[in-house]
């Protein structure tokens, strides 16, 4: 499945897939503020679909419904932070892909560096769950990225590829080969950090990715979400399709202007 292009327009390169830029509100926001900051997102979609590029965000689970109604017709996609690897049954506590269709969902965040560290989700979780999102007609976007920063230059592309290679070959063995897939390259060293990795890094690592996802029919989208922020797109663009923000993209007028520099 491919996101809608409402403007009929595409800001990447040729032969590159259509730009693609989001933000995950994590567990910053309470209900009220979840809401406010939907609404002011949903006007931004006739400037996104203006500048040939792809947007969207994504909530916490309990503002999904609220989410889908106020994104309803914007062109913003709504994405879940997580989902569950079966769609249902006796699984409390988690979130069916079909439910997450269901309610409006277009993406849904996996493998992030949290659900790895914190809940002890591996490779094998992230692609169970990748392929249950496929299966539902739901893009995974897939966080991948080394956990430490060891040495520098073509020593470190190497050492960050190594890691990330299988995080990236065990999720497209699980998803139909015609599926979209969104890769999103998060150094885990990165997040977080007042400062991105650099843009020699990002862009050797992220040529090197697209080459592992080869010749997929399906469309595989790579983006960069380590410290992403304002005036880094067009440093990266030569690896990535997109940004995958984070606060820097709580402030609704800043989420904007990338979604302007991705147009350019």
């Amino acid at each position: 499945m491919s996101t809608p292009d409402p403007s009929g327009t595409a800001a990447a390169p040729e032969g590159r897939p259509r730009r693609l830029v989001g933000v995950s509100l994590k567990m910053y926001f309470g209900l009220a503020r979840t809401r406010a900051y939907l609404a002011d997102v949903a006007a931004l979609g006739e400037h996104a679909a203006a500048c040939g590029v792809d947007a969207f965000v994504i909530p916490d689970f309990v503002s999904l419904a609220t989410g889908a109604e106020l994104l309803a017709g914007s062109g913003v996609a709504l994405g879940a932070q997580d989902a569950f690897w079966e769609d249902a049954g006796a699984y409390t506590g988690e979130v069916s892909p079909a439910v997450l269709r269901e309610v409006g969902c277009t993406f849904v965040e996996l493998g992030h560096a949290e659900r790895r560290r914190l809940f002890g989700e591996d490779d094998e979780v992230t692609a169970r769950k990748a392929a249950a999102a496929a299966r539902n007609g739901l893009v995974p976007l897939v966080c991948i990225g080394e956990t430490t920063r060891e040495g520098s230059g073509a020593q470190a592309v190497e050492r960050a590829v190594a890691e990330c290679r299988p995080q990236v070959e065990s999720v497209l063995a699980a998803v139909p080969d015609d599926s979209e897939v969104v890769l999103a390259y998060e150094p885990v060293w990165a997040i977080g950090q007042p400062e991105p990795a650099s843009a020699d890094h990002v862009v050797a690592v992220t040529r090197r990715l697209r080459e592992i996802a080869g010749d997929r029919a399906g469309t595989t989208r790579i983006l960069y979400g380590g410290s992403a922020g304002p005036g880094l797109f067009a440093s990266l663009a030569e690896g990535v399709d997109g940004l995958f923000l984070g606060r820097f993209a709580h402030d609704v007028a800043a989420f904007r202007s990338v979604i302007t520099e991705l147009g350019a």
